[in-house]
């Protein structure tokens, strides 16, 4: 018999296809927030005028604004965001742009919940991987500020309680957690991912895949998940080859945006993911390899690495994304070809010196030790990467 528990996200709405501006007013009067920090993209800030528009929006609420967050939140980044916004007084944090700033604003009610001040105290709060796989997370106090998010690329962080933070002298990309660090609620609005470039959306579409793929494989699915999963490659399997071929399709851009948060399902009630994850946030975090990318190049391979034990589930796989019969792994990569986005480690800035390295970290992370198919050590590790190079 079929046993769970199924867990409700302390995520309050999801509000989907209305006007950026339109949404956010309503939600901050909604909350009573009198002192918003906003936290948005650079390049959104220094070449549109969606922050503007925030800022129109906001008016005398408005904290203090925060666009200098680089790729893989940078612990310096977010422990300077926090201490801007602590002096600011905020008491709500608004987010525009990709997975960096979102986990970032995560990071930030962190930092205010936990007194931590410089990049070094956050080193009390980071998840540690031990030998056998098992994730061992520190206390932390709830965040003292949550957070309204407005995705503008399709990694679906959002939508869990969970962030990656770079300790750039370690070159080491960390997990920190504590459920109220999901936003409180997430604002999609298609007209805004329009200024997104396109290989990060399209990229970030195919993080969204790997998203709904692992879960569908994984060793523990859900009944909810597997149909959240199905529903997520659909959308996106019809999504992102019509927004390459039309970018102004603002209907296929928002089945975009449906298919990522239903693809996190599983992610909000424990459903574990596998290698393309873990070893996609090595190779982030110590090779700079953007995490869209990541799974662009190792989703295919990891699905025919692990075929031989779960083909059952592959196969729902291949017939979600609108060829059953076809290998999941071979599905997948004609779907990655058609967006144009890189299938090689060394087409992404990969060294061959490296890869030794990135298959030793890889075994620090939690989602390698639960991939379907054993992985054993570095070395399992390293023939996928040598397969993907």
């Amino acid at each position: 018999m079929n046993r769970g528990i199924h867990r409700y996200p302390p995520m309050e709405r999801v509000i989907y296809g209305f006007p950026l501006a339109e949404a956010l007013a309503e939600e901050v009067a909604r909350l009573d927030a009198r002192a918003v920090y906003v936290m948005a993209s650079g390049t959104l800030a220094r070449q549109t005028d969606v922050v503007d528009g925030v800022r129109r929006v906001l008016g005398n609420r408005l904290a203090g604004v925060c666009a200098k967050i680089a790729a893989h939140t940078p612990r310096t980044d977010v422990v300077a965001a926090a201490n801007e916004a602590r002096v600011g007084g905020a008491d709500l944090l608004v987010t525009v742009g990709g997975g960096s700033v979102t986990d970032a604003a995560k990071m930030v009610g962190l930092c205010l919940g936990n007194d931590v001040t410089t990049p070094e105290g956050l080193d009390a709060f980071r998840a540690v991987i031990t030998a056998d796989g098992r994730t061992e997370r520190p206390p932390t106090k709830p965040p003292g500020v949550r957070s309204i998010a407005v995705p503008t690329t399709l990694s679906a962080g959002e939508f869990t309680s969970f962030a990656g933070c770079t300790d750039s002298v370690r070159q080491v990309k960390e997990s920190y957690g504590h459920a109220l660090m999901m936003p409180q609620a997430v604002i999609l609005d298609p007209a805004v991912t329009r200024y997104t470039p396109e290989w990060l959306f399209l990229s970030t579409g195919i993080r969204a895949v790997d998203h709904a793929v692992e879960d569908l494989c994984s060793i523990n699915p859900t009944p909810f998940s597997d149909g959240m999963s199905l529903q997520a490659l659909r959308l996106l399997s019809h999504g992102l080859p019509a927004v390459k071929a039309d970018p102004t399709d603002l209907e296929a851009r928002l089945d975009c945006q449906l298919g990522a948060w239903m693809s996190i399902m599983g992610s909000q009630n424990g459903v574990t993911k596998g290698a393309s994850h873990g070893i996609g946030h090595v190779l982030g975090g110590t090779a700079g390899v953007p995490h869209g990318h990541t799974s662009c190049i190792m989703l295919p391979h990891v699905l025919r690495f692990n075929e031989p034990v779960n083909a059952a589930r592959q196969a729902w796989v291949s017939e979600a994304l609108g060829h059953p019969r076809e290998p999941a792994g071979d599905v997948v990569a004609a779907l990655i070809a058609t967006l144009d986005q890189p299938a090689r480690l060394r087409d992404a800035g990969v060294r061959p010196d490296q890869l030794d390295t990135i298959a030793a970290e890889s075994m620090h992370d939690r989602w390698v030790h639960t991939n379907p198919r054993k992985i054993v050590g570095p070395a399992d590790v390293r023939a996928l990467l040598d397969a993907a190079w």
